[in-house]
């Protein structure tokens, strides 16, 4: 199989039915995981994909090209938890080495990141954003069943050492939990040079706990920010791009920038420009889907590249999907998948889409 390597410049991106444009695409890597968090992975067991079934690293680098050439320019490593995936600087290398790849991120648990900060930045990744729920070991423990805390921590110290600026900490904020720590997380984002960006509990996947009334929401975290830190300023979107991002971004007197995610709330929807890729090549056009385009069999049968972009520009330009505003729209709502459906077709879950 060749591998597309891209080097004309850069080209407009596929608009689906609403205008919205294919520009971001989000890569699942693995369906493993090494922490069990209850909002995202309460059961320790699950129906894993075949390993033959997984994309080899040339595989998702002939996808990423044929994603490339359609307009998409920024990628991001997704899992599961994608330090999982062996020689992960090997396929950011291959990446990057298709120049329309303009912005290479990868979002982690942090568990592994001491270790392959470094490497990982050399072979030439961009970003980093790390998930972080809370500042307290043993909430820790008790959100993942495990007792990694301290890795989390020495991996964002390690992220910083080894030049990744653009530094994210992701953490969703769930009732009860960890909605007491929301100024200590800003504080501790400030000393690490890293932007907090807050996350509403979203019910997808498998959050089988997820209630309405666990929802922290952003008009609440900003009253309770203010009550700290005093008046809070919008910082303005100024560009496409930053007006596709999900998070909104606010600024503190002192200069310290933080974000939050409002999707159950206020959903983004209309601006949405992202798509997904699972382990296994299921081309996913929302977060919410329920059903994607199988691109791992068109590859693997020989499509052209000429095919496969048509495959994925058409399937863009009929996307009608606007999941969070629909559930939304539902009021009263609860879980959005059961059991039996999660144990049945493992694309649902999160830790095979990637959130």
């Amino acid at each position: 199989m060749s591998v597309s390597i891209l080097t004309a410049d850069r080209v407009a991106p596929v608009p689906d039915a609403f205008g919205r444009p294919l520009r971001s695409l989000r890569i699942s890597v693995t369906d493993r995981c090494n922490l069990r968090c209850q909002y995202c992975m309460p059961e320790e067991e699950y129906l894993w994909l075949e390993r033959c079934e997984i994309l080899s690293f040339e595989e998702i680098t002939e996808l990423a090209g044929v994603f490339a050439s359609l307009g998409v320019d920024q990628f991001r490593l997704t899992g599961g938890e994608p330090l999982l995936r062996h020689g992960l600087d090997g396929l950011v290398r291959m990446l990057k080495a298709a120049n329309r790849v303009r912005d290479l991120a990868v979002t982690t648990n942090g568990i592994l990141l001491a270790s392959s900060a470094r490497v990982l930045r050399e072979a030439g990744l961009d970003r980093v954003t790390v998930s972080l729920d809370t500042l307290q070991p043993e909430r820790f423990r008790s959100l993942t069943r495990r007792n990694t805390h301290a890795d989390v921590l020495r991996g964002i110290t390690s992220a910083r050492e080894a030049g990744f600026g653009r530094l994210k900490i992701n953490t969703v904020v769930i009732r009860g939990f960890n909605d007491d720590e929301l100024g200590a997380l800003v504080r501790f984002g400030r000393d690490a040079g890293a932007e907090v960006r807050f996350i509403e509990y979203m019910d997808v996947g498998g959050a089988q706990r997820w209630s309405m009334n666990q929802v922290v929401t952003r008009e609440e975290i900003l009253a309770r920010l203010e009550q700290q830190f005093g008046p809070i300023r919008p910082v303005e979107k100024a560009s496409a791009e930053a007006v596709a991002a999900p998070a909104d971004r606010f600024l503190l007197s002192d200069g310290t920038v933080f974000g939050i995610i409002a999707s159950t709330t206020a959903p983004f929807c209309g601006s949405c420009d992202r798509a997904r890729l699972t382990p296994d090549g299921m081309f996913l056009l929302c977060l919410y889907a329920r059903a994607g385009v199988d691109l791992k069999a068109a590859l693997r049968r020989g499509a052209s590249h000429q095919e496969l972009a048509a495959t994925i520009a058409d399937s863009w330009r009929a996307r009608t999907d606007r999941g969070a505003e629909e559930r939304k729209a539902l009021g009263a709502r609860g879980v959005l998948f059961q059991i039996a459906d999660l144990r049945q077709d493992p694309h649902l879950e999160m830790h095979t889409r990637g959130g």
